[in-house]
């Protein structure tokens, strides 16, 4: 018993070890990419062709002092990030794997239960810091992230009808010979630019809207506080990554292939930055309620139907 505990504690330290570094060299992918779309180099001047640059950031910016508003809610303003930034990690614990880690069978239910609390990280630093745009930010954050999390959470409950469990095991299986990609190539495009919205990314960058809002919820926070926000966001961006891969491109995980899609995916949530203007809040709203909800709503209803007829066939 002690053993497992232990071989599991371990694992589940090595994953978050992997995520982080893994985090690190998406930023300075990001920096890169984004730099090239604007026919300019990106970070190139520290080390060889600027690689270490993002160990370089972390250390400036936990080394820099933080600065703590007067009139904030002290306690509130000061534990948000680091909340923000163990959601985001947790959420990881579902990641598929065969050995006694995490993977267990409600997986999916797991990963819906954190991305729906890591919305109350971002509301709360938003009102804790005291400053109208921290909470404009923070509240179009929670308007947002509710209204994609229901076409999210339709768009899962289309294959779990199909596949009949929540476990990310099960999906790899059943897709051994054909990819969801190809059964259900709509629903693969909503849930990307859903997996954007829920991220807080570029078109629909509402939370941090530099050009209205400064810099959004965050606008109060530097140093250590603003690293673990930034840290939050973009292991939640690998792990939107990593969902994609498995629900409609059929990989193993331990598979060469699952880490190319993997960065494939990681590479066009950069794209998408680098090249679309930012949305309108009312566009934004009407495409999850009157666009992506009807899609999924459809969507779910053949596949239940579909379901029902491949049981009765079957009898």
């Amino acid at each position: 018993m002690f053993l497992e505990m232990s071989s599991t504690l371990i694992g589940m330290l090595v994953l978050v070890i992997c995520v982080l570094i893994g985090v690190a060299f998406l930023t300075l992918l990001e920096r890169k990419v984004l730099g090239y779309i604007q026919i300019r180099k990106g970070p190139n001047k520290v080390g060889l062709s600027g690689l270490p640059q993002p160990f370089a950031d972390a250390i400036k910016l936990f080394t820099k002092e933080s600065t703590m508003p007067v009139l904030s809610n002290f306690f509130l303003y000061y534990f948000s990030p680091i909340f923000s930034l163990f959601l985001a990690l947790m959420s990881w614990m579902v990641f598929p794997f065969l050995t006694n880690l995490i993977s267990f069978s409600l997986g999916l239910l797991f990963f819906l239960a954190c991305t729906s609390m890591g919305v109350y990280t971002v509301m709360i630093a938003g009102w804790s810091s005291n400053s109208n745009y921290a909470l404009l930010g923070g509240l179009r954050a929670v308007a947002q992230t509710i209204s994609y999390e229901v076409s999210l959470a339709l768009i899962l409950l289309s294959f779990v009808f199909l596949v009949d469990s929540y476990c990310l095991l099960d999906f790899i299986k059943y897709q051994e010979y054909v990819w969801f990609m190809f059964i259900s190539f709509p629903l693969m495009l909503a849930w990307f630019s859903s997996c954007l919205a829920e991220t807080n990314r570029t078109p629909f960058d509402f939370a941090e809207g530099e050009s209205e809002l400064v810099s959004g919820f965050n606008i109060e926070y530097s140093g250590g506080g603003f690293a673990l926000i930034f840290l939050a966001e973009y292991a939640s961006i690998l792990f939107m990554s990593m969902l994609f891969c498995v629900l409609f491109l059929g990989s193993n995980v331990f598979s060469f292939t699952f880490f190319l899609k993997l960065v494939f995916l990681s590479f066009l949530f950069i794209w998408v930055r680098g090249t679309l203007p930012r949305f309108r809040y009312d566009k934004l709203m009407y495409l999850a309620w009157k666009s992506y909800l009807p899609l999924s709503l459809n969507f779910l209803l053949f596949y239940l139907g579909l379901k029902v007829f491949i049981f009765s066939f079957m009898i």
